[in-house]
C-alpha cells in the first residue's frame, strides 16, 4: 500500500489470546480487524502437543479449553485462511513481544509458511499519537462494549484508538 493510501486507511491490527504467559504457551484465538474494516476471528483448536493451561489466562479471556475443543478450528485451516485474509500484507500489534512469538509457534506448528508480517504497532504511531494513546484507549473502551477481553474486541479498540489518536493530532496541527 503506497504513502498516500496509508494515510487514508488505518493499518491492519491483529491480536491473539493465548493459553498462558511464558514460553509453554500457544494460541487459542485470532482476532484481525483489516485496513479497510474487513473483520477476522477464530478460536484455535491446540495441536494434542500443546497442554499447557494457566487458569489466570483463562480467567482473563474467558475461553475454557471446552470451548476451544467445541468450536475451535484446526491450526493448520487458521494458517491457511490467516495467509488468505491477510495475503503479503504488514498487519500490527500492540503486544508484538508475544503475539509474534504466537504466530511464529502456530505456523511452524502447522508446518506452513506465512504470507504476511506483524510487527509493532509503534512502527505507525506518531510521538504525538503515543502520547494520546492511553486516554483515547480508555475513553474508547469505556464508551464501546468492549469489556470483553478477546482477540476480535481488542483489534477493533486497538484500531479505532489508532484513528482518533490520527484525527486529534490532525485537528491540532489545523489549529495551529
Amino acid at each position: 500500500m503506497g504513502v498516500s493510501l496509508q494515510r487514508n486507511y488505518p493499518p491492519s491490527i491483529i491480536d491473539l489470546e493465548a493459553s498462558g504467559f511464558g514460553a509453554r504457551s500457544y494460541p487459542i484465538e485470532i482476532g484481525i480487524v483489516r485496513y479497510d474494516g474487513a473483520k477476522w476471528c477464530k478460536l484455535i483448536r491446540p495441536f494434542d502437543s500443546w497442554v499447557h493451561w494457566d487458569q489466570e489466562a483463562e480467567s482473563l479471556h474467558g475461553i475454557t479449553r471446552a470451548m476451544l475443543n467445541t468450536y475451535g478450528v484446526c491450526p493448520v485451516k487458521v494458517c491457511h485462511e490467516l495467509n488468505a485474509f491477510l495475503s503479503n500484507t504488514i498487519v500490527y500489534t500492540d503486544g508484538w513481544v508475544v503475539d509474534n512469538p504466537w504466530l511464529i509457534k502456530l505456523f511452524a506448528a502447522a508446518s506452513v509458511q506465512m504470507s504476511f508480517s506483524c510487527r509493532a504497532l509503534e512502527y505507525v504511531l506518531s510521538e504525538p499519537q503515543m502520547a494520546l494513546w492511553h486516554d483515547v484507549k480508555s475513553n474508547i473502551e469505556s464508551q464501546s462494549d468492549a469489556r470483553r477481553h478477546r482477540a476480535s474486541t481488542d483489534a477493533k479498540v486497538i484500531q479505532s484508538t489508532y484513528v482518533e489518536t490520527r484525527n486529534q493530532v490532525e485537528a491540532a496541527k489545523h489549529k495551529n
